[in-house]
């Protein structure tokens, strides 16, 4: 028995979707003997003296198949009971596919298949094994690396291979951090010596090659002003006046009777004390 379809086939047309044209000439042709008036696209059913073919349909997204047109738009392989994709009007098998759309692992050069786990980076992609560390070859996964030419490191292996070293613990600096005198610190290694107190964007001072905060510098090390006995320290109003083994704030310095200024004017020495020549006439007097 021939089965004539009420559908068209999505690759070749059946026979009955022809039939204005050519349905009668044909059936006239397979079964002289049949009365065309009486049959109908419902009961098409026609006894043949040769061996019977039986068509059976598939159906995809409202379109109509036979089985043996249900095949791979690229290598012709039967879809009929295998795993497929669509692309447009096409019906791809899953290697044809993905050997024309999936992206491919620069590592490995092999296929990532639909589905599964990738990693992307500057526009080109990596099976989740493949994108391994320069270093220690351990997948990175989700964690941050660092790029360097065309390898990726892991951060321990990055630091460990090029970071600078810490002058204080030694260990790598990641980011940030602090110079001085050609040295690196990490920030929270960069303290005055004195009272451990942070030195990273405050106003400090060295004694050698060690750091200290203002206070404590001038608590340790600096000149007592001979007026105030406050150090001099060289921040803020750090002008200061030196006259033999004694030293004074610019503002301190002025005469020890009247209290005039004496920056940039004569005075007389009289034994701890500095005089105006007003005051000192008067002494004279």
């Amino acid at each position: 028995m021939v089965f004539i379809t009420s559908h068209s086939c999505a690759k070749y047309p059946s026979i009955y979707s022809i039939y204005s044209h050519y349905y009668q000439p044909i059936l006239r042709y397979l079964c002289p003997r049949a009365d065309l008036n009486d049959l109908s696209p419902s009961n098409l059913t026609l006894t043949l003296p040769f061996r019977p073919l039986l068509l059976q349909e598939l159906f995809y997204e409202d379109r109509h198949y036979h089985e043996q047109c249900f095949r791979c738009f690229r290598c012709d392989r039967s879809l009929a009971d295998e795993p497929f994709t669509s692309q447009g009007e096409a019906l791809l098998c899953n290697d044809c596919y993905c050997n024309e759309f999936s992206s491919k692992c620069v590592a490995c050069n092999k296929t990532v298949m639909p589905g599964s786990k990738k990693l992307e980076y500057g526009g080109s992609a990596w099976h989740e094994n493949c994108f391994v560390c320069h270093g220690c070859e351990k997948p990175i996964g989700d964690q941050s690396f660092i790029p360097d030419k065309d390898n990726y490191f892991c951060v321990p292996c990055y630091e460990g291979r090029f970071a600078p070293r810490c002058s204080h613990c030694k260990k790598a600096l990641a980011t940030g951090g602090v110079t001085y005198k050609d040295e690196t610190w990490h920030k929270e290694c960069f303290v005055c010596k004195g009272c451990k107190t942070q030195l990273a964007g405050q106003p400090f001072t060295s004694q050698g090659d060690t750091p200290y905060c203002v206070k404590c510098f001038s608590n340790l090390y600096a000149q007592k002003c001979a007026a105030c006995n406050s150090p001099i320290t060289g921040f803020g109003e750090g002008k200061y006046i030196s006259f033999q083994d004694r030293q004074w704030h610019q503002p301190c310095f002025k005469c020890s009777c009247c209290s005039v200024s004496l920056v940039g004017a004569g005075f007389f020495p009289d034994r701890d004390q500095i005089l105006c020549a007003d005051c000192n006439n008067d002494q004279e007097d």
